[in-house]
């Protein structure tokens, strides 16, 4: 759901953008807090970062594997898939 806040800023020279303390403080996002950027249509769409499994897009019970997130329930399930575990 699009929201029109009324602020316009502009790109500087190197095309970075200031995002006013006042939304950073509502959206929980602070200095140093890594953001996502994607693209919709005609839209640019800052996020910020949640470390989420690569499976589902879980944020809970996540286990760093070789440098990506996977939940401890995608693990199980693929320990299943794989005949490793019971389903007990």
């Amino acid at each position: 759901m699009e929201k029109n806040t009324g602020i316009v800023r502009k790109l500087d020279e190197l095309g970075r953008v200031t995002l006013p303390i006042e939304l950073r403080r509502n959206l929980g996002i602070s200095e140093k807090d890594p953001i996502e950027i994607f693209i919709e249509g005609n839209n640019i769409i800052l996020r910020k970062y949640e470390p989420c499994d690569i499976f589902t897009g879980s944020s809970e019970d996540l286990i760093d594997y070789k440098g990506k997130k996977v939940s401890r329930a995608s693990i199980k399930e693929l320990a299943k898939l794989a005949g490793l575990l019971n389903d007990k």
